[in-house]
């Protein structure tokens, strides 16, 4: 139920305010809160920093300085092409798998062990008896450790060891450079190692390949003998089988295959010349039977083909019968077609057509002989053809035989050939030879050490302590579960914050209120005592921060727009000593001081506070009142100088009834007299979280104000009390921010006071707020 209402008034109270504007806002408000973060725990920052400092000073002087030199070896150092060609073992293609081989090759235990032997590292202090890790330690002495505690340790092995952790290699960006580096106590030992280190590299490639080489090449003549006897032996196969089965063979090719090849050509001729005299032939018959002896015309006889046309009679018959046919059309269109000389040309073209067609006749059985001859001829092919292929099928199954019998003898000496060429290139690079890689850049005494670096080192200890206490800080700032701005209040609570009341200096109070006379016996009336400073500061300092932080709580409770009558008014508070009863009695006069008649009630029966400060010698109270033992003029004390009314409580006896007290039907009736009487009726309540009084006030009481104590009431418990007494929460009209420390409010929230300057108060007696 809390919940909800926490979110209706939230609903109802936060104001709109567009995206834009809120987004313009959140740099500067994020800003905001680092630089106040800063201001409230550079302390714990600096003293971290300063610590990191301090730390890295000590390191920089407990460490033994460390130099490291770089030398670059290029692997896949190109080849002549000569030794590519002579190469026996194949050279894979350089990629990032044998990139990083060699790189496990150079840190090998094998290229460690052959250097320090070659540069007798055992004898050189630095390296003689290499100090075991702390940890190494540590697991001793815990039982730890894997190996046996029988088991001695080979001093070789220790010192492999030590120098593996001192050497290191990297490949550089995408290329096949290799970069070595040895790290030692001085520089020239640095990088005599590492050149060192290289040149071991180096000749341990030169060596593997060389015997690779060897081991190649002997097995080469091994084998390189046992090809050439199956070589020999495959080819006297082939010869014998030749000679057993009388196959003979020219030009790669068997005769019987070559025989049958050339008779298959001629034939194919022999057909095609018979087809075309045929056709010659038939052409020739055809124009002969479509063109008649008596014919005029010379009709188709001149179109027998290519052979008529080529004809150098029938060319010369045809021209004479086309002169003679264009003169008879001349002299038939000049003379008539029945002259005499028409007639005459018309007898000449018929002797000519005559001779035409005789010539066809003959050219026709001159391609019918031709035809003849051609049809014998090509029977003739047919039948040698015949008889070779039937002479070829006997010797198919011996020549299958042989084919296969000289390819065997073909591979095996084509391997032989082969085998014998790698075996002379392997002779010949034993001469000759060349290591994949070599030095590019060899290795000199570094200028500077490389560990420790002084300046990262002074930077990691003064970043590393700048970033703890940041984490320090930050775990302060989240266990800090207090109140301390306005913006907290009504972010936790949904409820605003009223007033922010800053916390009085005690000292300045007593010099400007001395304790006076607890109550005035010169005419005997009950007169609230001056003595507490603090429930006075509202008038004796009307010009302070105090007195108009008051104010502001008073107008607002005024121009509360919830309540039409906010005549009674309680104030209370989670838990004690949060000074709710010098609030109530800061309010009470004010309210007084204008001229209102004003009743201040102390309604906190345990813990009569108020009371005891305000009338310390009263004997009546409250309860005396509601009890019918004393009248209510009887028992209300007065102040003077504003007319401010006070109903006290007595704690005579201990009461546990109090909450049914103030539920009681005398109690309503006693608060509906001061209603009608007074103004204002401002009601000192007792806490809220602790005891239940406050649930029980509700019926008389018209609004609620919460006063919680700056950086001390928690922000759970305010929660828990406000969820465990809902009715009390729905008349809240809002907070009040005791005990504030306006100075240190600065580094929690944006807040300025510059109103409220030194000089002010000095002109104005006033005192300033801690």
């Amino acid at each position: 139920m809390l919940q909800s209402n926490m979110l209706h008034n939230d609903t109802a109270r936060a104001p709109f305010d567009g995206y834009s504007q809120a987004e313009e806002s959140n740099i500067g408000e994020l800003v905001s809160l680092a630089l106040r973060f800063l201001r409230r725990r550079y302390l714990v920052i600096i003293l971290t920093a300063a610590l990191g400092l301090a730390a890295s000073l000590i390191y920089l002087r407990i460490t033994p300085p460390t130099y490291t030199a770089q030398v670059k070896v290029l692997f896949g150092n190109p080849k002549t092409p000569f030794v590519q060609q002579q190469s026996v073992v194949a050279d894979a293609p350089v990629d990032s798998a044998q990139i990083e081989s060699q790189i496990q090759l150079v840190t090998s235990k094998a290229i460690a062990t052959s250097v320090i032997k070659q540069l007798k590292l055992s004898d050189n202090p630095e390296f003689k008896s290499p100090e075991r890790s702390w940890l190494s330690v540590v697991r001793e002495r815990l039982g730890l450790g894997h190996a046996s505690p029988a088991r001695e340790v080979d001093p070789m092995d220790e010192l492999v060891d030590d120098f593996g952790r001192r050497l290191s290699a990297t490949r550089l960006g995408y290329s096949t450079v290799i970069e070595i580096s040895f790290s030692a106590s001085t520089a020239e030992r640095a990088a005599e190692i590492a050149n060192a280190v290289a040149n071991t590299y180096i000749a341990d490639q030169l060596g593997a390949k060389l015997e690779a080489n060897r081991t190649a090449t002997a097995w080469l003549q091994e084998r390189l003998n046992e090809l050439g006897q199956q070589a020999q032996a495959a080819e006297r196969s082939v010869n014998r089988f030749k000679a057993d089965h009388n196959i003979v063979a020219a030009g790669g090719k068997l005769m019987d295959e070559e025989q049958v090849t050339n008779l298959n050509n001629r034939l194919v001729a022999a057909r095609a010349q018979t087809s075309e005299i045929l056709a010659r032939l038939n052409r020739l018959e055809a124009v002969l039977a479509s063109n008649s002896p008596d014919a005029a015309s010379i009709g188709s006889l001149d179109a027998s083909g290519s052979d008529v046309l080529n004809n150098p009679i029938m060319n010369n018959l045809r021209q004479q019968y086309l002169e003679y046919a264009r003169r008879e059309f001349e002299y038939s269109s000049r003379y008539g077609a029945d002259h005499l000389a028409v007639a005459n040309l018309r007898t000449a073209m018929k002797g000519i057509r005559t001779s035409i067609l005789q010539e066809v006749r003959r050219l026709a059985e001159t391609s019918r002989n031709d035809l003849e001859t051609a049809k014998q001829r090509q029977q003739e092919i047919e039948k040698q053809l015949a008889q070779a292929i039937s002479q070829s099928r006997t010797t198919n199954s011996a020549e299958t035989t042989m084919r296969e019998l000289e390819t065997g003898a073909k591979e095996y000496r084509s391997l032989y050939e082969t085998f014998l060429q790698r075996y002379m290139g392997s002779v010949q690079q034993a001469s000759f030879p060349i290591s994949d890689a070599r030095v590019i850049s060899p290795a000199t005494p570094p200028q500077s050490k490389s560990k420790p670096k002084t300046a990262l080192a002074l930077a990691l200890g003064v970043l590393g302590g700048i970033a703890l206490g940041a984490g320090f800080g930050l775990l302060r700032e989240i266990m800090d579960r207090v109140f301390r701005t306005s913006a907290q209040i009504e972010t936790a609570l949904n409820l605003p914050c009223l007033s922010m009341v800053p916390l009085l200096k005690h000292r300045d109070l007593k010099r400007l209120s001395p304790r006076g006379a607890a109550q005035d016996k010169g005419d005997g009336e009950r007169t609230l005592s001056r003595g507490s400073g603090t429930h006075w500061a509202a008038t004796n300092l009307p010009l302070s921060r105090f007195a108009e932080s008051v104010r502001s709580l008073r107008l607002a409770i005024d121009m509360d727009p919830a309540r039409t009558a906010n005549k009674i008014v309680g104030i209370t508070s989670a838990l004690p000593n949060e000074g709710k009863s010098t609030i109530a009695a800061s309010l009470a006069q004010l309210a007084a001081h204008s001229g209102k008649r004003v009743i201040l009630v102390d309604c906190d029966l345990r813990n009569p506070s108020l009371s005891a400060n305000l009338a310390p010698n009263t004997s009546s109270g409250i309860i005396d009142v509601l009890s019918g033992a004393r009248s209510l003029e009887d028992t209300v004390w007065t102040d003077r100088k504003t007319n401010l009314a006070l109903l006290p409580a007595v704690k005579t006896t201990r009461l546990f009834q109090t909450s049914e007290i103030l539920f009681a039907e005398q109690t309503r009736e006693l608060f509906a007299k001061l209603r009608a009487t007074y103004d204002y009726v401002i009601v000192d309540l007792p806490p809220l979280a602790p005891i239940v009084d406050v649930r029980a006030t509700t019926p008389l009481i018209d609004c609620f104000v919460l006063v919680i104590e700056w950086g001390r009431t928690r922000t759970d418990v305010v929660q828990h009390a406000l969820h465990n007494a809902p009715n009390v929460y729905e008349a809240l009209i809002g907070t009040v921010l005791n005990k504030t420390d306006l100075t240190a409010m600065k580094r929690y929230a944006n807040y300025h006071g510059d109103y409220y300057n030194k000089e002010h108060y000095v002109r104005y007696g006033q005192v300033t707020a801690e």
